[in-house]
């Protein structure tokens, strides 16, 4: 699995030379190596340094010079009342300092009004720190005014504050953010609320109270250990945010929670440490890292963390743009990706395996990489394929255009019906796949796959546009023996889409948001580039799919809101407990940017209708269900409801683990309701088994005349760990090297050396 040791000294030069940054995109300037530090001008915005005349002083201000600072100078005050302004126009605006044992707290004023207080004291002395940043303010001209409080920690005597510089985000008009409903409550609502401090380009709900974001190594807003922050702890009630501590990058990373609850993220990118920009710096080669999130169910999420060992913890390949599943036995299927980051797979760089965490051995694979003719056959475009797993333990999956179903336990691929059309669902032509809702009875699977993009793979990036059309085209197809011989039935969205994301909500409807009516994946690769965006033109409405409505009657958008905002590569949408749908990121941009669809922090909710109408509740109920075994659930039932004999539908959800227009995991399985009591108390029967649903985390909703309650978090399962083959995970230690794509450059250094 090593590369070759021996490189011509040609090609290891060039090797040397040309080691891009991601995407296959090096920005100018960026050939000089630099401290990771939070001070960053992004494209788009404009820094003020200390000394600018365009910043206002009040009361007594020394300036200090020194090389550590911005330009190399900084203005600090121990004057308690003194103050610091500046007039600007945009959405946005960062303030930069020092911190150390000296520094004291700050009042932050924004057009007159008080809004936060800053303390600036740290144990390490730290310079260039982004102290207050805020993103979400209207466009136009505003003011902000920085005053030292004269407070500062238990034993500082005359506390100091310091102004190193100041970054305005010019932004855009895009008219006034949405703040709610405007109608009698019938129609949908949208709400714009709260930052996600990191880029979200992987989100996942972890608990009742907070969602997970992670991104790439990049100059995002909020810090931690002084530099950048590149994971996130979003709270879903209050819009509070923690930055999270991960060692290597996790750029393109896939994931799944394991049947004890343990969320695992899973690949990356390398560090690429010279010839690209400072964002590149990440501790740790990410390309095989398993990071492991444990479960986190607390609303106080200040000890949660992520953990990695790559010693120990490992994927025995390189694999970025990897899809990873939950499996019948609560363990993790990691399938594709390439062995190190680009834009369109290739032969050279394909992975054209899976791989299991914890390691199997499946058919004597002794916990190594399994190979599939399939993720060959469907190169070049079959990056993060689209996989779900089959109420009969099988796996379905689709890349490019073609799909199957894989056995995984004999390691057999069935073929199945090309998709139609010419059409080719995965990146860079990205389609949005789901496994519509199974019901009792039979569980019978049908795959939905909207949006992607007819272009040509094999055309090179020079002879694509961004204005090249997106795919209006849904297929759908039941996976049984009749339903394979009858192929695909297709469908068509309202508009061209690509990059899309799909969310199934408890009524068993699909909300379809996001992506771009033009273009392709990634960017800074074609011609017509917007900004750097592959691709243009976004989706701004979204449209509600209804899977048991009559064909050609399945798509609407009556009573739906149109967001302001463009979300296009990078972006991701969830339900929430509560039932609605948080939608966030868009970043088409190697590091953090500001041109037009630069780097996205603004979050929105989409409410739908039922979330103004009078709502079921559930009460109570056991933390553990149990497949095929009976369990209790406690309700309350609006009288309303309960006038005539109501609908009552109980779903259990995996929210999914979203990233790239991949709804990883998202399942929707109605249970059996064997006795209904008084309209106060039901009992229904676990599902059958773990191929229905993995075992592991679980959303219950109940959902009566079509309005659901808010979601119940449970464990489906016993809640232990998957099985782990000891032997396997010992042989694919021994037969596989740490963080290999590392070692395979430092061979590279070597042999330029020996030469």
């Amino acid at each position: 699995m090593n590369p070759c040791t021996w490189l011509s000294l040609a090609f290891a030069l060039h090797v040397l030379a040309r080691e891009s940054a991601w995407n296959g995109k090096t920005p100018s300037g960026s050939d000089k190596p630099n401290v990771f530090l939070p001070f960053y001008v992004p494209p788009g915005a404009k820094s003020y340094d200390s000394s600018s005349p365009l910043i206002q002083y009040r009361g007594l201000w020394s300036q200090s010079y020194s090389s550590l600072y911005v330009k190399g100078t900084s203005r600090w005050t121990d004057e308690p009342g003194a103050w610091a302004s500046l007039s600007f126009v945009g959405t946005g605006i960062e303030w930069f300092g020092s911190q150390d044992r000296t520094h004291g707290i700050a009042a932050i004023f924004m057009d007159g009004q008080k809004i936060d207080v800053i303390d600036t004291w740290s144990h390490i002395p730290r310079t260039q720190q982004r102290l207050f940043w805020k993103y979400d303010l209207p466009y136009g001209k505003h003011l902000i005014q920085i005053e030292h409080t004269g407070r500062g920690a238990e034993g500082v005597v005359n506390p100091i504050l310091d102004i190193d510089a100041m970054i305005v985000t010019s932004g855009h008009d895009y008219g006034d953010a949405p703040t709610g409903q405007d109608d009698d409550g019938s129609q949908w609502s949208l709400v714009q609320r709260g930052s996600t401090g990191v880029a979200a380009m992987q989100l996942v709900v972890i608990s009742p109270s907070h969602a997970l974001i992670v991104d790439k190594v990049e100059h995002n807003p909020i810090s931690i250990d002084g530099h950048p922050a590149w994971g996130a702890l979003y709270n879903l009630d209050t819009q509070a945010v923690m930055p999270l501590r991960i060692q290597s990058n996790s750029f393109c990373a896939g994931g799944t929670f394991l049947s004890n609850g343990t969320l695992i993220n899973v690949g990356g990118n390398p560090v690429i440490e010279s010839f690209t920009s400072p964002a590149d710096f990440g501790h740790l080669d990410g390309l095989q890292a398993v990071r492991l999130f444990h479960p986190c169910i607390s609303p106080d999420v200040s000890q949660c963390y992520m953990y990695e060992n790559h010693a120990r913890i490992r994927m025995a390949s390189p694999r970025w743009y990897n899809t990873v599943i939950r499996l019948s036995d609560g363990s993790a299927m990691i399938i594709g990706g390439s062995k190190k980051g680009g834009w369109i797979n290739n032969a050279t760089v394909n992975n054209p395996t899976v791989e299991y965490w914890p390691p199997k051995s499946i058919r004597g694979s002794n916990g190594l990489p399994i190979y599939l003719p399939f993720l060959v056959d469907t190169l070049n475009a079959n990056l993060f394929p689209i996989a779900f797993t089959l109420p009969d333990g099988k796996v379905f999956m689709a890349a490019n255009q073609d799909a199957m179903i894989y056995d995984w336990k004999a390691n057999t691929e069935q073929r199945l019906p090309r998709i139609p059309n010419g059409v080719r669902v995965t990146y860079p032509m990205a389609g949005v796949g789901l496994l519509l809702p199974l019901c009792p009875g039979n569980y019978t699977p049908e795959i939905l796959i909207c949006g992607g993009s007819a272009i040509d793979d094999t055309t090179p990036g020079y002879e694509i546009s961004s204005q090249d059309p997106a795919s209006n085209q849904c297929s759908r197809i039941t996976l049984t023996e009749a339903g394979i011989a009858a192929g695909w039935e297709v469908e068509r969205l309202p508009e061209p889409r690509h990059m899309p994301d799909a969310v199934l909500l408890p009524t068993g409807q699909v909300f379809i948001v996001n992506g771009a009516k033009s273009g392709i994946s990634g960017y800074g690769n074609v011609k017509g580039q917007v900004g750097v965006s592959n691709a243009d033109n976004p989706n701004l409405t979204p449209i509600l799919y209804t899977p048991d409505a009559p064909p050609g009657q399945r798509f609407s958008a009556v009573g739906m809101k149109s967001s302001l905002i463009p979300r296009m590569y990078h972006s991701v949408a969830t339900l929430t407990p509560a039932g609605d749908i948080l939608v966030a990121g868009s970043n088409p941009n190697l590091d953090r940017s500001e041109v037009k669809y630069g780097t996205e922090y603004r979050l929105e909710r989409f409410q739908p209708p039922y979330m103004n109408a009078e709502r079921p509740v559930i009460a109570r109920l056991p933390h553990n269900v149990y497949y095929a075994q009976p369990f209790k659930m406690d309700v309350n039932i609006p009288s309303g409801m309960n006038a005539t004999e109501p609908t009552i539908r109980v779903a259990l959800m995996d929210l999914g683990f979203v990233t790239h227009a991949v709804h990883a995991n998202s399942r929707l399985v109605y249970l059996t309701v064997s006795s209904f009591h008084n309209g106060e108390n039901m009992i229904l029967a676990g599902p059958p088994d773990g191929n229905i649903y993995p075992p592991g985390p679980g959303w219950i909703f109940l959902v009566v005349n079509g309005i659901p309650s808010q979601g119940k978090m449970v464990m489906v399962g016993d809640g232990q760990d998957p099985p782990v083959d000891e032997s396997a995970w010992e042989n694919m230690l021994k037969q596989t090297v740490v963080d290999q794509y590392e070692e395979s450059k430092k061979k590279a250094h070597e042999t330029v050396e020996f030469e």
